[in-house]
């Protein structure tokens, strides 16, 4: 089975402008069910990417229970 990490932030995600097709952050991760410290992760993100990411988890969060916009 392979490793499984839980996703605990995203820090300063962020672009150069507002017309960037490319934005620069860092995932703070822990794996799931070790003893180990927390990681840090820097990435690069594509605009395509955190669009449909935000289409994916718009739906997500509108079907779960308890969600409230």
């Amino acid at each position: 089975m392979s490793e499984q990490w839980e996703l605990l932030t995203v820090r300063g995600l962020a672009a150069t402008d507002e017309r960037a097709e490319e934005f620069v952050g860092t995932f703070v991760i822990h794996r799931l069910g070790s003893a180990e410290p927390v990681e840090s992760v820097q990435v690069r993100v594509k605009r395509s990417i955190l669009s449909e990411m935000h289409a994916t988890l718009g739906r997500l969060l509108t079907r779960s229970v308890g969600f409230k916009r």
